[in-house]
């Protein structure tokens, strides 16, 4: 039996399903990594909403989320030993998922984690404000969802700023900023640098375009609050400069890779004459990938490097597909993933982002998972692509 997929050029090609999935058996926690998904949300298919719907009008709820669908998938995700980053990107904030919605998406997740000993960090960032702001509203504002985040007992993932990019006008105010932070949290947290293919909004983050500048102002934070800081966090699709930065961060500090173009050659790491060195991990792709990533890191828990390699590899091309440009849209493929794999009854967004990706993207991006084995039941993902060709006129 084959299926007919859209190649993108007006043409179809035939595809033939495989039959049997790979089976991943859920577990303890990793050993050797510390590694968070970034987990999506599901929306509430039923809320009568729009895209510029205003926060909360959502028959009372925010960013009408699907609440039992949402912490089921994240329930799965600590099933296979992984742990959360909770209110991330990869839940759409700042894209539909606004702070109200973030708030009360951290308090279930959080009460969540403790009912079954997940492992979770979440989101602290400034997306409450709008229009012109000034450093100290900025600072009130991470205050504020700080405060939140600890008040639930999770770790705390100070989050680049579009605010902050917006108001500032020097790696000063920077450093003053994220200082006053720092004196603030009651334990460590794990700072998030987030690239412009990311978020436009966070194109000269740190004080300058020029990444070797800013790295410098970044490392210098961190060398100045080293018993404040957990980890950091780099999203520039940038293999080179995150093993640089690594190298030099102080003892103690470490990298969670959140590059979704090379994340196993990073948390792999380097050889021991070479220093050793290696990422943990907090990724979005390790939402669709979530129990084949656990399983390639308990392999690497023993100390087989190749294993770990020979089962993450492959999933390259389908992280690349997903995070192809515009970066940012990322999301609407891992929300497509989740409804091929039976995580979610549907494939809608909040704020309508379903929309985001073609037709021939979303088909690619099925081909590549199937061939992976990711999909827990291959013909319901295959009726469920079928289902979506039909409502694009696609003839079977």
């Amino acid at each position: 039996m084959t299926i007919r997929l859209p190649a993108g050029d007006g043409t179809l090609r035939a595809y033939a399903p495989r039959t049997e999935p790979l089976h991943f058996t859920p577990g303890a926690p990793l050993t050797s990594r510390t590694v968070f998904s970034a987990a999506h949300v599901v929306a509430d298919p039923y809320a009568d909403t729009t895209p510029d719907s205003p926060p909360g009008s959502a028959g009372g709820t925010p960013s009408a989320v699907d609440w039992d669908a949402t912490l089921a998938f994240r329930r799965h995700l600590w099933s296979h030993g992984l742990g959360v980053a909770e209110a991330m990107d990869t839940a759409q904030r700042g894209m539909g998922l606004d702070w109200a919605g973030a708030a009360e998406l951290i308090r279930r997740s959080a009460a969540e984690a403790k009912a079954v000993g997940g492992a979770i960090a979440c989101g602290v960032g400034t997306d409450q404000l709008t229009g012109p702001v000034s450093l100290d509203s900025v600072r009130a504002a991470y205050e504020e969802q700080l405060a939140l985040v600890e008040s639930t007992g999770a770790q705390a993932i100070l989050m680049a700023s579009r605010a902050l990019a917006a108001t500032a006008r020097s790696c000063d105010d920077y450093h003053s900023v994220y200082s006053h932070l720092l004196r603030q949290a009651s334990e460590p947290v794990i700072l998030h640098w987030l690239g412009p293919m990311f978020d436009p909004a966070l194109e000269g983050y740190w004080g300058s375009t020029d990444l070797d500048e800013a790295t410098s102002v970044f490392l210098d934070l961190i060398a100045a609050n080293p018993d404040k800081i957990d980890g950091i966090k780099v999203s520039l699709l940038d293999a080179q400069r995150e093993v640089d930065l690594r190298r030099r961060l102080p003892q103690g500090v470490r990298c969670y890779t959140g590059d979704d173009f090379n994340y196993p050659e990073l948390i792999a790491g380097e050889e021991p004459s070479a220093g050793g060195r290696f990422s943990h991990a907090l990724l979005g792709i390790f939402d669709p990938l979530g129990p084949l990533a656990a399983e390639a890191v308990r392999v690497l828990d023993t100390g087989d490097a190749d294993g770990f390699r020979t089962l993450l590899d492959p999933t390259v091309d389908l992280s690349r597909h997903l995070f192809q440009p515009p970066t940012r849209f990322y999301k609407t493929g891992v929300v497509f993933l989740a409804w091929l794999s039976g995580h979610q009854s549907h494939f809608s967004m909040v704020g309508g982002l379903q929309s985001a990706r073609s037709l021939p993207h979303l088909a690619r991006a099925y081909e590549l998972a199937d061939g992976l084995g990711l999909f827990p039941d291959p013909a319901l993902a295959e009726s469920r692509m079928k289902s979506l060709l039909t409502v694009y006129g696609v003839p079977r």
